[in-house]
């Protein structure tokens, strides 16, 4: 497929993170882009304003005219009124991965994967590229504070950043000049069945580089992927790039950066959380890779401002900390949660935490339960299921039951808002990749009144 001819595509799940950054790349180049999706939110409202053509209603007849090809992602449940017409149709058709291998083919890629963190160390060393003066396209997996959407640079541009996602295997599309493997917990056992396929399938991810190509590995699964030539980073001084000197002075890692050859000295990250400071790391790291000076790294490290819902501040004022994440694994709830212990110490720490997939809670409901052990009170609410249907005996009671918290609690939306309003939380914690992020402008309003 010649991508530079395209006149008009249609992406089906367009309100996607992953798909919206498409349709915004292809809309910067020129081409006609519209789409379907369920709901309306703020990204398809962008979206709109931005020139995408959207619509809400399942329905052959709300399908334009004209479309040489569709996108669609994985989620799309398979009775699909518009998806089945198009698949019965002429119409080219390219999953979301299919496509971004497509714009790839011919650019130096950096690709960025892994279970968790991949979303920061994207949009890091996009921000650290920014900040050097190179031209990029970046693909982020969430909204970037610095610049305010989820795709960011020149669509033209000859450097491709891009968050390589493990979901449907999605990153075996990439061959990147620079890949980056931050973690392999287990997860997407829908997909995957096993933590040992998903590990494969990452393995195969590591081979798919271009000739003379640079993998970079967190040092603590580097075991993992033994045989596959690669450089480590991490926080101990084994790894290849690591951090030294860390110290935390007024909310803020101050560190020195170490390569084999070179340092980086009076380093300043404001991400809480040791994993955060793994992440800053490895986004260095692959800017030393491509050849970026320590001038330009400094300075993005320090104006790197984060990603929507990922240790997002929302409240902290009058002795009132609100802080939303995007923490939906056992692992990454756990990380969060000594981030804001680490960063806040002597606080009660309340967590609203809302589970994301039947299959997710079941597969792993004591890991869940012991990362949610680490709160002081816990509120949770009922499972968000995206793209499945119910599970029997698999609800938030089922998970509630197994956390040995005293103070635990199975709460409504609206029941949770009264709460908020009425006792004022000291630190309050938002956890989940579902749809509660709804509330978190409903609980910024009982925070601060």
């Amino acid at each position: 497929m010649n991508i530079s001819e395209l006149k008009h595509i249609y992406f089906i799940g367009v309100g996607g993170i992953g798909m919206s950054a498409l349709a915004r790349f292809f809309n910067l180049k020129g081409v006609q882009v519209s789409g379907y999706d369920k709901t309306k939110t703020k990204l398809t409202e962008a979206l709109a304003n931005e020139g995408v053509n959207i619509s809400f209603e399942d329905e052959i007849n709300q399908i334009p005219t004209s479309i040489d090809l569709v996108v669609y992602t994985p989620a799309i449940p398979k009775d699909h009124k518009q998806f089945n017409h198009l698949k019965a149709s002429k119409i080219p058709m390219l999953k979301r991965s299919e496509l971004l291998g497509e714009i790839s083919k011919d650019k130096f890629t950096i690709a960025i994967a892994g279970t968790h963190g991949k979303t920061t160390i994207s949009s890091m060393v996009t921000h650290i590229f920014k900040t050097a003066g190179i031209s990029c396209a970046a693909f982020v997996g969430g909204i970037t504070k610095n610049y305010k959407s989820n795709f960011i640079g020149d669509a033209d541009a000859a450097v491709l950043i891009v968050e390589a996602d493990e979901y449907d295997r999605s990153f075996l599309s990439l061959r990147p000049n620079i890949a980056l493997i931050s973690s392999m917990d287990a997860d997407h056992l829908d997909i995957y069945n096993s933590k040992l396929n998903l590990v494969n399938s990452f393995k195969q991810f590591a081979l798919q580089l271009k000739s003379n190509g640079s993998l970079l590995v967190n040092e603590k699964i580097i075991e993992e992927l033994e045989g596959i030539n690669s450089l480590s980073y991490g926080l101990e001084k084994t790894a290849d790039y690591f951090a030294s000197d860390i110290g935390i002075s007024k909310q803020a890692y101050h560190f020195i950066f170490n390569a084999e050859d070179d340092l980086i000295n009076g380093l300043k990250s404001f991400l809480p959380g040791k994993h955060n400071l793994e992440n800053v790391i490895a986004a260095i790291s692959v800017a030393k890779k491509y050849g970026i000076d320590n001038t330009s790294i400094k300075e993005s490290v320090e104006t790197y401002q984060g990603v929507n819902r990922r240790f997002d501040i929302i409240v902290n004022e009058n002795n009132s900390i609100y802080i939303d994440d995007y923490a939906h694994h056992p692992e990454e709830i756990k990380a969060c949660i000594k981030a804001v212990r680490e960063f806040y110490p002597n606080r009660k720490i309340i967590g609203i935490f809302q589970p994301h997939l039947f299959t997710r809670t079941r597969d792993f409901a004591d890991d869940f339960a012991r990362s949610l052990e680490l709160l002081d009170m816990l509120i949770l609410l009922e499972i968000y299921p995206a793209r499945e249907l119910p599970i029997e005996g698999i609800n938030s009671s089922y998970l509630l039951n197994k956390v040995r918290l005293k103070d635990k609690h199975l709460f409504t939306n609206e029941e949770t808002l009264d709460f908020v309003k009425k006792s004022k939380p000291e630190l309050l914690l938002t956890i989940g990749a579902g749809d509660i992020d709804k509330l978190v402008e409903l609980i910024k309003e009982r925070m601060s009144h």
